[in-house]
């Protein structure tokens, strides 16, 4: 068995390029940075950057058209995929990206948004709802 599965959280550096291939079929490309920063064996405050490319397909190129822009934040699964290709020139060329299989936005909504409440905001959790017991008053049916 083996496993191809990719988690990133980052920033977009771009906004979505968005095409359309063969039977109108939406493909997005987007660039998005990660970063770690560290202190050094010095106590230096040490940050590095990786730029990830990403392709997003149907449903999610369409979302990723109408609500991601440059500085989202975003939150991707997906999978790893090296590409091949001969350039003009006859060399082999190579593209590692992450084709994303979920893409969720993370940070701060638009100001048009902000004055809706969330949907979670307004559902009552069932957890809380239900009445706990009180200590002593267990089911006498119990198995052991």
């Amino acid at each position: 068995m083996s496993v191809n599965k990719v988690i990133l959280v980052g920033h977009v550096g771009h906004d979505p390029e968005v095409r359309y291939i063969e039977s109108n079929t939406p493909v997005c490309n987007l660039r998005v940075a990660t970063s770690e920063v560290y202190k050094n064996k010095n106590g230096d405050r040490v940050s590095n950057t990786e730029w990830h490319t990403v392709v997003l397909w149907r449903g999610l190129a369409e979302v990723a058209e109408k609500y991601v822009r440059k500085g989202s934040q975003i939150y991707i699964e997906g999978k790893i995929r090296t590409r091949a290709w001969d350039d003009k020139e006859g060399n082999k060329r190579y593209s590692t990206e992450i084709v994303a299989d979920v893409l969720q936005l993370l940070g701060k909504r638009e100001d048009t948004q902000s004055a809706q409440a969330p949907a979670s905001a307004t559902t009552a959790n069932p957890i809380e709802s239900e009445p706990i017991p009180e200590p002593g008053h267990e089911a006498d049916d119990l198995p052991f």
